[in-house]
């Protein structure tokens, strides 16, 4: 190269270098490489208010569902309109307005050190701890008054948290339906959960005796507290069946939703 030859700058140098050269080879990659992790991330901002909108939907559905309200092709946000949203506090069993109903989300509050509270016993395997506070949902009849109740529930199974919803007649004893709405259960096994069989057992059994003892059970046999406190163990699926067993004995006990279904048998929710 003559010596009066203007010197290339960093991007001619690149350009002259060889096509198959490591140096262009690996720039190349790393250009886009970099392209498409903005793409990517553009695309999941972009998306995640429509992925909130779709998840809140689902949730929306499955109330709905355990409720025995939805329909196809329903509206599920106007449907949903009817069901009254309340943060309880699981202490006392009565509502709150410490928290902002829009905002609350019981996932959400597991994050939350102020409102974690530790457990004594842990048979729902939550991990040894809760949230002092749930949101629940009261759907009302014609007149007014409540017609069901329902309640958020969540315990290990086999393999994962199965995370679901109880309805409850007014009385809160009598069992209107229950359904999980996400889990990792064996499909064929733990994941028949989700049949609408199986569901269905569930629709009138009761959770308390006359004596006011918890008796719900799910099992093989049908327990001393007789058939209207049992719901059938899936078959092959004994550890799932042992979770929903733990699970929804737990919420429904005093540790979880005890104090309010007291107040709601004796009439004091309003």
């Amino acid at each position: 190269m003559p010596d009066n030859a203007p010197q290339k700058g960093l991007i001619g140098r690149f350009l002259d270098a060889p096509v198959d050269g490591v140096g262009k080879t690996v720039t190349v990659a790393v250009a886009l490489c970099l392209a498409g992790s903005m793409v990517v991330s553009a695309a999941a901002v972009a998306l995640r208010p429509v992925q909130e909108e779709n998840k809140l939907r689902d949730k929306r559905v499955n109330i709905l569902q355990v409720s025995g309200v939805y329909e196809d092709g329903i509206a599920v946000n106007d449907a949903f309109a009817s069901f009254e949203p309340h943060v309880l506090d699981l202490s006392t069993g009565e509502f709150t307005d410490q928290f902002e109903i829009e905002t609350f989300d019981n996932l959400a509050a597991k994050d939350d050190p102020a409102i974690i509270r530790a457990l004594d016993e842990d048979p729902a395997g939550l991990g040894g701890k809760m949230e002092a506070y749930r949101m629940v949902y009261i759907l009302r009849d014609e007149a007014g008054a409540i017609d069901k109740v329902i309640l958020p529930i969540e315990g290990y199974g086999l393999w994962s948290t199965l995370y679901g919803f109880i309805a409850l007649e007014e009385n809160g004893n009598d069992i209107y339906g229950l359904q999980f709405y996400q889990h990792g259960e064996t499909p064929g096994l733990g994941a028949e959960v989700d049949n609408p069989r199986w569901k269905a057992l569930w629709n009138g059994k009761k959770l308390f005796t006359d004596g006011g003892d918890l008796a719900i059970s799910v099992s093989k046999a049908v327990g001393p507290a007789g058939p209207d406190y049992h719901v059938d163990a899936l078959a092959g699926a004994t550890l799932t069946s042992a979770g929903v067993n733990n699970l929804v004995r737990f919420w429904m006990g005093e540790a979880g939703y005890g104090a309010f279904l007291e107040r709601l048998k004796a009439g004091e929710v309003s």
